[in-house]
């Protein structure tokens, strides 16, 4: 959260944040919303074969008296939260993707918070490298993120 405060303010504010099942907690969705941030965060794995029936059957009615935990569920069964999560399969995962199977990264080398943190970071620019030796296979569509900045009325 202080990293998101000290972002400039012509980038606006963040108010939506979809986050994997590593960050579900009652803890990360209450501190999500104490700082207005609508928090979209999975709280298991999800069946990738669903039937026909609950592919195209409507969202749930919203809960009444929801708490932290329950609304943001609903919120990610209705067709808005869908859409905005499903964005991390084209932001997100494919750096991770890169990184587990093309540069073959599956554990740090190093040992204690700094030199993770140094070894990761480093990985990180061999990613951004590897993309400016080859523009081309950059994605020249409109970049989206998994944080939404702005205002929008379906954030809910």
């Amino acid at each position: 959260m202080d990293e998101l405060k000290q972002l400039p303010e012509t980038l606006g504010q963040v108010k939506r944040a979809a986050l994997d099942s590593g960050f579900f907690s009652e803890h990360n969705a209450k501190r999500l919303e104490e700082n207005e941030i609508a928090p979209y965060i999975a709280s298991g794995r999800e069946s990738h074969n669903l039937t026909l029936e609950e592919r195209l059957a409507a969202a749930p009615a919203p809960p009444e008296n929801p708490d932290t935990i329950t609304a943001m569920k609903h919120r990610l069964k209705t067709e808005v939260g869908k859409q905005f999560y499903a964005k991390r399969k084209s932001t997100v995962e494919p750096v991770f993707g890169l990184i587990k199977e093309v540069m073959g990264f599956r554990r740090f080398m190093l040992r204690g918070f700094e030199a993770v943190t140094g070894e990761w970071t480093m990985r990180l620019y061999c990613v951004q490298f590897e993309a400016s030796l080859h523009p081309q296979c950059v994605n020249k569509r409109k970049s989206t993120s998994h944080y939404q900045v702005g205002s929008d009325s379906n954030s809910t």
